[in-house]
């Protein structure tokens, strides 16, 4: 049986046909997003500021800026595609600027007491270990005085998040299972979504009966995935970011029969288009 993810999830309710390329196939990624290159170096900015904490050293403002600029430019790919053509490069690297340096004021002297970082977690769905799932967290941190454990994921989207959107969110809510198994299912969990382009902190919670509920719907999943044989290509906005989009049977066919849903919004194209 097959370890799955939150994003490898997703990529099959977004698109059969993507996640048949992505993970039956393997094709590699055929296009690179700057929305994507935005997103990964200010995690990966982020990762090594809290390392660098956890070590006992507190980077300045002008190290945490010169580290991001140095893995901008050593993970920067001139095939990197720019969907919006009326935003520059240079406005991509600007607004990543942005956001740390909010972040980085809003948060000092970072005495949160992080536990770890990127750490990686297998949660079993199922009393047998059958049905599991993978993922990584942004950041764990203990909260002294609520008490609580905190998952932090950090959004590089530009639109605030619709409190539905939270409230539903799977992949936090999986990690929260990981959590508990690891401390105790009597422990307090807070997600926290840090929303990077608005400087806001959201964190939700999720009772057992909730997480018992989202082993069962995971499972289900899992099982529609597993008993899929026909992988149709669902148009929508997302096209325009999709890194399978030169070889997709819906658009370099024009194929008559593929499944629509509804256009997605500019909004929701916002909200999905993140590094997570």
């Amino acid at each position: 049986m097959e370890i799955y993810s939150h994003s490898r999830l997703s990529t099959f309710e977004q698109c059969p046909l993507k996640f048949k390329y992505k993970y039956k196939d393997k094709i590699p990624e055929l296009k690179k997003t700057i929305e994507a290159h935005l997103g990964r170096i200010v995690h990966k900015t982020l990762e090594w500021f809290y390392i660098e904490l956890k070590k006992g050293k507190i980077p300045t403002i002008e190290e945490l800026i010169v580290y991001y600029t140095q893995k901008w430019e050593e993970k920067y790919e001139p095939s990197i595609t720019i969907t919006k053509k009326e935003v520059t490069i240079n406005d991509y690297f600007n607004k990543g600027v942005q956001y740390l340096l909010k972040y980085y004021m809003k948060h000092k002297p970072f005495d949160d007491n992080t536990l770890e970082v990127e750490k990686k977690i297998i949660i079993n769905l199922d009393e047998n270990g059958k049905y599991k799932i993978q993922g990584f967290i942004d950041r764990l941190a203990y909260n002294r005085e609520t008490k609580e454990f905190e998952v932090h994921d950090y959004k590089t989207a530009n639109t605030p998040p619709a409190i539905e959107k939270i409230e539903n969110d799977r992949q936090l809510a999986l990690y929260s299972i990981a959590i508990k198994n690891l401390f105790g299912s009597d422990k307090k969990i807070c997600l926290v979504w840090h929303y990077l382009a608005h400087d806001i902190r959201i964190c939700s919670r999720r009772t057992n009966e909730q997480l018992e509920q989202l082993k069962k719907e995971t499972i289900e999943l899992i099982q529609k995935i597993e008993s899929t044989t026909k992988f149709p290509a669902y148009i929508s906005r997302l096209c325009d970011w999709c890194e399978y989009k030169s070889i997709c049977q819906a658009w370099v066919e024009k194929a008559p029969t593929v499944q629509k849903k509804l256009t997605l919004t500019d909004e929701k194209v916002e909200e999905l288009d993140i590094w997570s």
